[in-house]
């Protein structure tokens, strides 16, 4: 929650006008500027959504993930003429430092880290995390290998095309003896690793999300 406030002092803000179909579910929702529909946007329970086509699936769905939070977000900037709220696809270092969790995982393949994919916001050229109360753009900041700017309609097929490129090409340039299917499952692993509860039962929490549903796992097996 106190990255939350402290992102809002620098933020910037605009009122929500009844101009599309986002905003007439935030201002339903009493929502009436960007700086409360971020905040309504990172409480929201992390969940897989039903249709990631559909813009509304975080209200559908009362959640979502990275890639939908913030697909509406940019949807709702847009919607009110504040295009310089921009959508971004980061690949980053998923490791042992950035989560202990996963070491023995990384170790038992030979890999020092695996390329792992995350959606959040450019404005005004700083960076915003809404995928939970307490997410952190710093948390993966000096760990990001490549960054582009997206669409809201591109998180589902576009983007799992660019990390799939880009585990291609890792691949080939680490000289890694595993092909793309094998990588994804070792990823899969590392992402059941971070599920597992630590030493003194508490859940594990990374301010980055993780997709591992069927679908994208499926786009992997081509």
């Amino acid at each position: 929650m106190l990255n939350y406030f402290l992102a809002l002092m620098v933020m910037k803000n605009f009122r929500i006008k009844d101009k599309g179909i986002v905003s007439e579910q935030f201002l339903n929702k009493n929502i009436h500027d960007f700086d409360s529909a971020c905040h309504y946007i990172s409480m929201l329970p992390y969940k897989r959504n039903t249709y990631k086509h559909d813009i509304l699936c975080v209200f559908n769905d009362s959640g979502g993930t990275c890639s939908t939070k913030h697909a509406v977000l940019r949807k709702l900037a847009l919607e009110n003429d504040d295009a310089e709220i921009k959508l971004m696809l980061g690949i980053f270092k998923m490791d042992a430092e950035y989560t202990g969790k996963i070491k023995n995982t990384l170790e038992k393949f030979n890999l020092k880290y695996i390329p792992e994919a995350h959606n959040y916001l450019k404005i005004e050229q700083k960076y915003y995390d809404f995928t939970k109360a307490n997410s952190n753009y710093h948390d993966f900041k000096n760990k990001l290998l490549i960054e582009k700017e997206i669409e809201y309609n591109q998180i589902v097929e576009k983007k799992i095309a660019f990390h799939q490129d880009f585990l291609k090409n890792w691949i080939n340039t680490q000289n890694l003896n595993y092909n793309l299917h094998k990588i994804w499952e070792i990823r899969e692993q590392c992402i059941q690793d971070l599920k597992k509860r630590d030493y003194f039962g508490t859940d594990n929490f990374s301010p980055v999300c993780y997709q591992n549903s069927p679908e994208v796992r499926d786009e992997f097996k081509q």
